[in-house]
């Protein structure tokens, strides 16, 4: 995919690699930002890059998904309860449990 910028990059990963709610979690500013809805935040980073493990890198669009667009955040903790779950089901989880 052409990313509007490099998931790896300063943009990206504020030069390191961060990886999914990281990523989702910087472009937001808790003073400032909600309550938003998740069309908000697609409409305005959907096609941005979320580094999920080594090599898969995903759209917030693609985690998005997972998420009803009328969906309201009002604080970060429900933000991150809500992409956090959409993330585990669409097995976006980099810190999966391996079983035996």
């Amino acid at each position: 995919m052409d990313w509007p910028h490099d998931p790896d990059g300063d943009e990206g990963s504020e030069g390191g690699r961060k990886y999914g709610q990281a990523v989702l979690a910087k472009k937001i500013d808790e003073d400032e930002d909600f309550p938003f809805t998740a069309a908000d935040f697609v409409d305005q980073y959907g096609d941005h890059p979320v580094r999920i493990d080594y090599d898969t890198v995903v759209s917030v669009e693609q985690i998005f998904e997972q998420i009803d667009p009328d969906t309201s955040f009002e604080d970060f903790p429900e933000f991150h309860q809500v992409v956090g779950r959409a993330m585990r089901d669409a097995d976006y989880w980099p810190y999966r449990l391996e079983h035996a």
